[in-house]
């Protein structure tokens, strides 16, 4: 089977145009050399490509799909060649990250700074997603590599384990539920809450758990990070929802208590995911790999 990418590029413009002269003419070749071309692509396949007929051609079902995948080939040659010239002109290879609010604010950050101090000619693009929307996305081709909890990913996109996400509710250490060693949801519907400011993803999956549960959370401040948010709490403006690790690391100097939510939902797992690790360029893949090497124990 030999062909070349004058042959993919002459066959999707004959396909396009529905016409093996018109073909000929957008791939710049001669109606004489694109016949040929086509009979060899024909006769290396073993497959007929093309129906002939008076008012011009139409790909049968064989050639529907080497239509299809030549696209694709096509279409990777120009991000390929996009790539090249990019770098020939000094500029750095950039990766798309999706990642939720727990690994976004918590495991992330240092993480990404060794990654990018490794790699001065790599920069990474990190934007804040709730899980769904990150699979979603991967899904769709929109992202390169996202971190999701672990029961949003499907099956279709392969996952690599990153880090637990346990949440918990935090009180101030003079709260009557602040000496339980576990507590649901629906118990604090009615308590004043303080939260992250702005759309994350943190805030969308609380607010809809509550939600279930026929609740609308009542807020009282909103801040941009966790570290307010455990001031407010110490000052017992009122309860907050965070990622464990986050009250851990504020609990040193600060007097708050961190008790486990029970919901099946609190109990989270974070994944690395994406459609295909080797199908995924260079610099996504040393990222994913660095992100695997870099999880929590």
């Amino acid at each position: 089977m030999r062909f070349d990418l004058v042959d993919l590029q002459l066959f999707v413009a004959v396909v396009e145009a529905r016409s093996i002269t018109g073909g000929a003419a957008r791939a710049h070749l001669a109606l004489a050399s694109a016949s040929a071309r086509i009979r060899g692509l024909e006769q290396a396949l073993g497959v007929t490509l093309l129906r002939r007929g008076r008012r011009g051609v139409a790909p049968t079902a064989a050639g529907e799909s080497l239509f299809g995948h030549a696209r694709v080939v096509l279409q990777d040659v120009e991000v390929m060649r996009g790539d090249l010239a990019a770098h020939a002109r000094g500029l750095k290879a950039s990766v798309h990250l999706l990642a939720n609010t727990a690994s976004l604010s918590e495991h992330l950050p240092k993480t990404l700074a060794e990654f990018l101090a490794a790699h001065p000619d790599f920069n990474v693009e990190v934007e804040e997603r709730e899980s769904a929307e990150i699979v979603a996305a991967i899904a769709a081709g929109a992202a390169e590599v996202g971190i999701a909890v672990d029961t949003a990913v499907p099956d279709t996109l392969e996952r690599f384990a990153f880090c637990d996400d346990r949440l918990v509710l935090v009180l101030p250490p003079h709260d009557p539920l602040a000496q339980r060693r576990g507590i649901r949801l629906a118990e604090v519907l009615q308590r004043d809450f303080v939260g992250l400011s702005g759309p994350n993803a943190l805030h969308a999956h609380v607010a809809a758990q509550a939600a279930r549960l026929g609740a609308r959370l009542r807020f009282r401040a909103r801040l941009r990070d966790f570290a307010g948010l455990c001031q407010l709490v110490e000052a017992g403006v009122g309860v907050a929802v965070m990622p464990e690790t986050a009250v851990r690391a504020n609990a040193r100097t600060m007097r708050i208590r961190a008790v486990r939510l029970l919901d099946e939902w609190a109990s989270r797992k974070l994944v690395i995911c994406a459609r295909s690790l080797k199908a995924l360029p260079r610099p996504a893949q040393q990222l994913v790999a660095h992100l695997r090497r870099s999880a929590p124990p």
